[in-house]
C-alpha cells in the first residue's frame, strides 16, 4: 500500500507544522485528528496537509500511531478561522487548534470510550420510596450516591464512579432490587431533539422597533453585521429569538451559534430558547463552557460538530467550536471585556464573531445597551448596520430615574450614614421593604474589606508572593491574595507593633451584606459574587431565590449587573463607584458608564417604577450626568472624540509586550532589548514604541512583570512588525517567559 506524508499541527509554541509518514492514506485527511510521537510522549495532533512527498530527511520521519475515526473530520471553513486567529494573535495553528478542542479529544486514550454507547442509570419510582430506607444511616458515601440519582434524570456511569469507588456495583445490586433501571445510549442519540408535538409557546407582542430589527436580521443577504442596541429591557432577547426562529424553520439543517459573556448567564438564556424552540422540530440545544464536566463538554461539542446541535449557546471558548452548517451568530452585551481571554491564546471572541460571519458569509448580531466604542464607531462609518431599540419592551416600564448622593454634602449636613451607606440610601431600602419590593445593591469588591491594618504602626497586611494587599474574608476567618491565591489565617495582633486593635479598612460585598442584615431590620439578605457561587450550580440557584421573590435585597458585584431579568426590583444602589473615574487605564471609563448603566437596568422592568441611587463625591462629572439621562449615544460620542484627539483605540491599534522575569530588572532589560530589535524591521518605521514600564501589580507568585506597548494608526503596519518580531524575541534570553498580545484590553 502507497504512503502518505502527513503535516500535523500540535500544541506547542514552534510555529511549525510537523511531517509524519502514515500507510493508509484513506484514513487522513485535512482536519482529521491523530495520535503522534513527539518526544518521549504520544500526543493528539491535527492533519492540516496531506503530501506525497516530505522535506524532512527519512531518517528523521516517524509513523502516526493513531487516527481517530470516529470523529469526522473538521471543515476547512474551520481550518482557515483557526489559521486566521493563529497568524492575527501571532500564535502557532497548534496552539489555536488544539486549546478549542474539548480536552477528552485531546487525549487518544478516551477516544474509544468517547464515542462508544452511555451506560445511564435513573431511579426507578419503587427505589425512590424504598432506597432512603434501606441505607444505614452511617453510609454517607452510599447516601450521596442515592442523593445524585436522586435528584437527576439519569446518572452517567463515569459520574457515579467519582461519587463512590464500588458505584457500578453498588448500582447493579440496586438494579437487581428494583430500585434503579439501566439505559443503553448510543452517542449519536445522546441529546433529546426538541419534540414537533409540544405546544407552541405564546409570543409576545413586538414592537415596531423589535419587528423591524428582526426583519433586516432575517433578510439579510450574505456577510451581515448588525449593532443591535437597545436600552435595557428594550427585548433584544426576543428579537434574538425570533430572528433565530425564522431562520431556522427556513433551513432545515442550520445552526445557530449564540455567545454570552458569562457562565452564570447561561442557564436563563437556555431555559428561554428551550421554551421557546421546544416545538420546533428536530431542534436541539447544547450550552459549550468552561464550566461544564469534560465528557458532557465533549459530547457537546461533538453534538455541534455532527450537526445534530442545531443551537449552540456558550460563552467565549464557543466561538472557535465546530459548526459545519452554521447560518447566523449573536453576541449578546457585545462589549463585555469577559470576551476577550486573557491566557495562553488572547482572543477576541466577539471579533473571531464577525471574522467567522464574514468567513461564511452570514448575519452576525451584536447586542448591547452600552456598545463597545469600537463597534459604535464601526457603525458610525457604516460597516455595521445599526439597529435600535430606543424603548423598553413592556408597555408601562419605563427606564429608572437616576439620583446622586452627594456624599460630601451629606457629611458636611451631619447626616448619619450606616458603614459606608448614606442615610437616603437607607431610608430607601426600608421603604421598598415596606411595600413588598425588591432591592439590589452593587458594589464591584468582593470579600470583606480589601485591607486590614494597623492604626498604631500603620502596617498593611500584604501578601508575601505579591505586591498587592490581601483582603479580608470575614465568613471563612482568612487573609487571601486575589492574584495568586495565597491565604492565612487573620493575626490577632499586628505582627510589627503587637497593637491588638487591627481593623478592616473599606468595604466588599461581605460587609455591606453584614451592614445590611443591622440597617434593614427584618430584611432577607442575599450575596452573589465569586465566592458565594463557588459550587457548580449555586448560581442559578441563589438566582431562582431572587426570582421566586425569597431575597428582598440582593448584594453582589458585576455578576449580578448584567443579563438577568429581575421583575421584582425596583431601587438599585451602587456603592463605591468612583475609584474608576481617575484610572491610568483610559477604557476605565467606558467600562465604567457600562457597567451603571447595565445595573442601573436591572431596576423598573416590569412596570414598577425604578429608582437608581448613586453614592458619589464627584456629582457633578459629566459621567454621571450622561447615566442620570441615560444617554449611551452622547457619552460614547463624546468618549470617541477624546480617543480621537489622544490617537486612542480605535483610532489606533496596540500591542503589548508583556515580560515575566525572577527580578524587575531582568523584565524590564529584556523589553529594551525587543524594543531595540523593532529598529531592524522595517515595516516598523509607521509603528510607535512607549518605554518599557513594570504593571501595576508587579509582582505575583514571586515572578515580577512588565510591559511594553507599541502602536500604529496602520492594522497592516502593526501586524506586519509583529510577524517579523517574533523570530526575534525567540532567540532573546534573561526571562522566564512573555507572551505577545494584540488588542489588549488592559494596559
Amino acid at each position: 500500500m502507497s504512503e502518505v506524508f502527513v503535516r500535523v499541527a500540535l500544541d506547542h509554541p514552534l510555529p511549525t507544522l510537523f511531517d509524519y509518514r502514515c500507510d493508509t492514506p484513506e484514513a487522513v485527511a485535512p482536519g482529521v485528528l491523530v495520535s503522534v510521537p513527539f518526544g518521549k510522549r504520544h500526543v493528539v495532533g491535527l492533519v492540516c496537509e496531506v503530501a506525497a512527498h516530505s522535506d524532512v530527511p527519512p531518517d528523521r520521519l516517524r509513523d502516526l500511531h493513531g487516527v481517530c475515526t470516529a470523529c469526522p473530520p473538521l471543515s476547512t471553513h474551520w481550518l482557515g478561522l483557526a489559521a486566521f486567529a493563529a497568524d492575527y494573535y501571532q500564535r502557532g495553528l497548534g496552539e489555536v487548534a488544539l486549546p478549542a478542542l474539548p480536552q477528552a479529544l485531546r487525549d487518544a486514550s478516551r477516544w474509544a470510550r468517547l464515542f462508544a454507547p452511555e451506560e445511564r442509570y435513573r431511579m426507578t419510582p419503587e427505589g425512590r420510596r424504598a432506597l432512603p430506607d434501606a441505607l444505614p444511616a452511617r453510609a454517607s458515601a452510599l447516601r450521596k450516591l442515592a442523593q445524585a440519582l436522586a435528584d437527576a434524570e439519569s446518572l452517567l456511569a463515569a459520574d457515579a464512579r467519582a461519587l463512590h469507588p464500588k458505584a457500578i456495583a453498588t448500582l447493579d445490586a440496586w438494579q437487581a432490587e428494583g430500585w434503579v433501571a439501566l439505559d443503553i445510549i448510543e452517542a449519536a442519540a445522546v441529546l433529546a431533539p426538541s419534540s414537533a408535538d409540544a405546544p407552541a409557546p405564546l409570543l409576545p407582542t413586538l414592537t415596531d422597533e423589535q419587528s423591524a430589527a428582526v426583519d433586516a436580521i432575517r433578510d439579510a443577504n450574505g456577510f451581515a453585521p448588525f449593532l443591535l442596541h437597545g436600552v435595557t429591557g428594550s427585548g433584544k432577547t426576543e428579537v434574538y429569538l425570533r430572528a433565530l426562529a425564522e431562520i431556522l424553520a427556513a433551513k432545515p439543517d442550520a445552526q445557530a451559534l449564540v455567545l454570552v459573556p458569562e457562565i452564570n448567564l447561561t442557564p436563563q438564556f437556555e431555559a428561554a430558547f428551550r421554551a421557546r424552540f421546544a416545538a420546533l422540530e428536530g431542534t436541539s440545544i447544547v450550552t459549550l463552557h468552561s464550566g461544564l464536566a469534560e465528557g458532557e463538554r465533549a459530547r457537546n461539542w461533538f453534538a455541534a460538530h455532527t450537526g445534530r446541535a442545531r443551537i449552540v449557546l456558550g460563552t467565549r471558548l464557543a466561538v472557535l467550536a465546530s459548526l459545519p452548517k452554521l447560518a447566523i451568530i449573536v453576541v449578546d452585551e457585545e462589549h463585555d471585556p469577559a470576551y476577550k481571554q486573557q491566557e495562553g491564546l488572547r482572543y477576541s471572541a466577539r471579533d473571531l464573531a464577525i471574522y467567522r460571519a464574514k468567513q461564511l458569509g452570514l448575519p452576525v448580531v451584536l447586542g448591547s445597551a452600552t456598545p463597545s466604542l469600537e463597534s459604535w464607531w464601526q457603525a458610525d462609518q457604516g460597516r455595521y448596520k445599526r439597529l435600535t431599540l430606543s424603548r423598553r419592551a413592556v408597555a408601562d416600564a419605563v427606564l429608572p430615574t437616576v439620583k446622586l448622593i452627594d456624599l460630601e454634602e451629606e457629611r458636611r449636613r451631619g447626616r448619619a450614614s450606616v458603614e459606608g451607606l448614606s442615610g437616603p440610601l437607607v431610608a430607601a431600602l426600608k421603604a421598598r421593604l415596606e411595600r413588598g419590593e425588591q432591592s439590589l445593591v452593587f458594589l464591584n469588591r468582593r470579600g470583606y474589606a480589601p485591607q486590614l491594618a494597623c492604626d498604631a504602626c500603620g502596617w498593611v497586611a500584604g501578601c508575601p508572593r505579591c505586591s498587592a494587599y490581601v483582603v479580608l474574608h470575614k465568613p471563612e476567618r482568612a487573609l487571601r491574595c486575589h492574584h495568586c491565591g495565597w491565604e492565612s489565617r487573620i493575626p490577632r495582633s499586628c505582627p510589627d507593633c503587637g497593637n491588638v486593635d487591627i481593623a478592616p479598612m473599606g468595604r466588599g460585598t461581605q460587609r455591606v451584606e453584614e451592614t445590611l442584615a443591622s440597617a434593614v431590620p427584618g430584611a432577607r439578605v442575599l450575596r452573589i459574587d465569586a465566592d458565594s457561587t463557588r459550587r457548580k450550580g449555586s448560581a442559578q440557584a441563589l438566582f431562582s431565590d431572587v426570582h421566586a421573590g425569597e431575597v428582598d435585597i440582593l448584594v453582589g458585584t458585576q455578576m449580578i449587573a448584567k443579563g438577568h431579568d429581575f421583575q421584582r426590583v425596583s431601587l438599585v444602589g451602587v456603592l463605591n463607584a468612583d475609584t474608576a473615574l481617575f484610572s491610568h487605564d483610559f477604557r476605565a471609563s467606558e467600562r465604567l458608564f457600562a457597567q451603571l448603566m447595565q445595573v442601573s437596568g436591572r431596576a423598573g422592568r416590569a412596570g414598577l417604577p425604578g429608582e437608581v441611587l448613586v453614592q458619589t463625591r464627584y456629582p457633578r462629572h459629566a459621567l454621571y450626568h450622561a447615566l442620570g439621562r441615560h444617554d449611551y449615544v452622547g457619552f460614547a460620542n463624546s468618549t470617541l472624540a477624546e480617543r480621537r484627539d489622544a490617537h486612542l483605540p480605535p483610532f489606533v491599534y496596540q500591542a503589548l509586550l508583556r515580560a515575566e522575569g525572577r527580578t524587575l530588572e531582568a523584565a524590564l532589560a529584556f523589553l529594551q532589548q525587543a524594543a531595540a530589535a523593532l529598529t531592524e524591521i522595517p515595516a516598523a518605521e509607521r509603528v510607535t514604541v512607549y518605554d518599557a514600564v513594570p504593571l501595576t501589580i508587579v509582582k505575583v507568585m514571586h515572578v515580577h512583570r512588565a510591559q511594553l506597548l507599541i502602536e500604529s494608526a496602520s492594522r497592516a503596519a502593526l501586524q506586519a512588525t509583529l510577524r517579523a518580531w517574533q523570530p526575534l524575541l525567540r532567540g532573546m534570553k534573561g526571562v522566564l517567559r512573555w507572551n505577545l498580545e494584540v488588542d489588549p484590553l488592559d494596559i
